[in-house]
């Protein structure tokens, strides 16, 4: 069943099959069936948002075969040498195609040099040749570039997309997994499609039968159990905090990811302020979540308007922001706690 990674296996092979990017598929497709395609093309957003995926379904709808496509990876290639052996290239007419199409992944890559010369071939490209450039970091291009290019931004898909895309993967691999597994895993996957079907990879792979478990899901990805977040929520709705500092211990102690858990605490507390503030949006959580969850989530929406709040929010988000480099991980969220409960001011 997994002789296939997940995402080589279900990667886009055509405009039907791209998800979430409707904005950037219909303006390409259409080009193509009017005859309108430009030569020079930048695509820009996160990685795993499908960029090279769309660049070989477009290569492909413009009629271009395999031979005719050229893909280059602008971090083991970025010299001038490189770029020189590229404008060589280019010269040459397609084996078999109308066209010949070149994806330049990782561009911003590209030495200064490197971008000069390639600058001079978007200026007289050959009308046998399509450019497709692709980066995370489009802040990196220099302008003379852009200026070339028809820019398109990928969009990070919705967690609530990729839940749905873990349930039909999962159902397409014969397995079943529920609710807040396929939530957590969509989570974990930070918008990407690449790395959510990896970490729902690692998660199959570990599945002896073919139910596929929250508490399975939290062993194979390290994150915390729902277990923490309740008795967190619990401390902090009690303004607690020797329970928080406890809890907070015993994940420390069981090795859970510091950041994971703020992370996690953070979507919790977001989703507990949409409930409160929002009664036209608590059917729509409700039918995304298991009811353990929604327990959760609901408690903190009704019984705590001090500590679940913006300001809890904000001191998350601080706490967030410094753990990546903070010398004692569990301390930004210490800190945290005592912001949430007010224990400064009680204390004195």
């Amino acid at each position: 069943m997994h002789d296939q990674v997940l995402y080589r296996k279900y990667r886009p092979s055509n405009w039907q099959e791209v998800i979430g990017q409707e904005h950037i598929v219909s303006v390409l497709s259409q080009s193509i069936e009017h005859g309108t395609f430009s030569h020079a093309y930048l695509f820009t957003g996160s990685r795993g948002t499908g960029k090279t995926s769309v660049a070989r379904i477009f290569a492909k709808a413009l009629g271009t075969n395999p031979e005719d496509i050229m893909e280059i990876d602008a971090a083991s290639n970025r010299g001038i040498d490189d770029i020189r052996a590229l404008r060589e290239a280019v010269r040459v007419l397609p084996f078999s195609s109308a066209f010949k199409v070149y994806i330049i992944d990782e561009v911003h890559m590209l030495s200064r040099d490197a971008f000069n010369a390639l600058l001079k071939t978007l200026e007289e490209p050959p009308a046998h040749c399509i450019f497709i450039l692709a980066t995370t970091e489009l802040d990196k291009v220099p302008e003379t570039i852009l200026s070339r290019c028809q820019v398109f931004s990928f969009r990070k898909p919705t967690e609530r997309l990729l839940v749905k895309e873990v349930e039909k993967l999962a159902t397409a691999e014969g397995m079943t997994i529920d609710a807040d597994s396929a939530a957590l895993v969509a989570f974990l996957g930070d918008g990407s499609f690449r790395d959510t079907l990896s970490i729902l990879q690692k998660v199959f792979s570990a599945a002896h039968g073919r139910v596929i478990t929250r508490e399975l899901t939290e062993s194979v990805t390290g994150a915390p159990s729902l277990k923490v977040i309740h008795e967190l929520y619990n401390a902090l709705i009690a303004r607690d905090i020797d329970a928080a500092y406890q809890t907070l211990a015993r994940a420390e102690a069981h090795h859970t990811d510091m950041m994971l858990l703020a992370q996690l605490l953070l979507d919790t507390m977001r989703l507990s302020l949409m409930y409160r503030y929002s009664p036209g949006m608590r059917e729509e959580i409700e039918a995304d979540h298991s009811e353990q969850y929604i327990d959760i989530i609901k408690r903190g929406a009704v019984e705590s308007t001090d500590t679940i709040s913006s300001r809890g929010i904000v001191a998350l988000i601080t706490a967030i922001e410094r753990i990546a480099y903070a010398s004692i991980p569990t301390l930004p969220l210490e800190l945290a706690f005592i912001e949430m409960t007010g224990a400064e001011t009680i204390a004195n």
